[in-house]
């Protein structure tokens, strides 16, 4: 099990010295989606990134950034370049002045080769696919990177989730036990209720076992008292697969508070009512933890 939120960077060198860059950070979100920043003589390469970081990460807002500074190496190199033309127009510019002044002097190659634009460097870029190889080795590292520290969140709310689930656990166990004197606590109200109007009716009196009959069926929660320990199994296996569970998990968490509300209007009886609302107290704080989770 994984948290959506984590970090990972990565670097990688080519043969020529030249290297390239690679950060990638997560947060949560219900689906994968993903922000892809690639300098733009590189867009091409966003599709085979893309492919990459889906094979590894299912959930999360994620955003992938290449830095362009760290494959300067790799994708510029400098060559000379001579404009003629201009070297041409700047020659005869400098023996018409020449004439004009009236100035002596031999006007060189040198000073024509320092002229503006004569001389100068050019980029020689290198394709997408040359640069490709350390980007793609570059983008694993900083992916094996955010798995870890995903999967290191991942335990520490597992974690928590563990300690959560025991105790809602323990209070269905304290409801189950309490279950059986529900219908008990009914006849006694009743026939507390009827001796304060004045009614006195014996303990086998019929209508007075129907009601209590009819109370403690209208009341039975074995059901979803049974469903929600299910619930809770199926909750603790899940933490400890290692796959995208995320999406499961928040299915059972609307599924366990469905049987709490059904669970607690069922009961009637003031203690399970308290018990019960300490299990959504918990299963809350549970809800708020699944969000995190891939």
């Amino acid at each position: 099990m994984r948290s959506m939120t984590g970090y990972g960077s990565g670097r990688a060198t080519a043969a020529n010295g030249a290297q390239c860059a690679v950060e990638v950070q997560s947060v949560n979100r219900k689906q994968a989606e993903l922000m892809i920043n690639l300098p733009r003589d590189l867009s091409s390469l966003e599709p085979a990134v893309r492919e990459i970081v889906n094979s590894r990460v299912a959930r999360g807002r994620l955003v992938i950034n290449v830095n362009p500074q760290a494959r300067a190496a790799a994708t510029v190199a400098t060559a000379p370049a001579l404009d003629v033309a201009a070297a041409r127009a700047y020659y005869q510019a400098m023996l018409a002045l020449q004439k004009e002044l009236g100035a002596g002097g031999e006007i060189g190659i040198e000073m024509v080769l320092r002229a503006p634009g004569v001389l100068r460097l050019t980029e020689e870029t290198v394709s997408p696919d040359q640069v490709w190889p350390q980007v793609e080795a570059a983008l694993r590292q900083a992916l094996d990177e955010l798995v870890r520290m995903r999967t290191r969140e991942g335990q520490n709310l597992a974690n928590d989730l563990r300690a959560r689930l025991e105790e809602m656990r323990a209070r269905l166990g304290e409801i189950r036990r309490r279950q059986p004197d529900a219908a008990q606590h009914y006849r006694q109200a009743l026939q507390d209720r009827l001796k304060r109007a004045g009614l006195e009716l014996p303990l086998e009196e019929d209508r007075l076992l129907k009601e209590v009959i009819l109370f403690a069926d209208k009341a039975d929660i074995s059901e979803e008292v049974t469903r929600m320990e299910s619930h809770l199994d199926q909750f603790v296996a899940l933490l400890a697969k290692d796959e995208p569970v995320g999406r499961t998990m928040d299915f059972l968490t609307q599924e366990m508070a469905r049987e709490l509300n059904t669970l607690g209007a069922k009961a009637n009886d003031l203690a399970i009512g308290q018990l019960a609302l300490a299990c959504k107290t918990e299963l809350d704080k549970v809800r708020e933890q699944v969000q995190n989770i891939e």
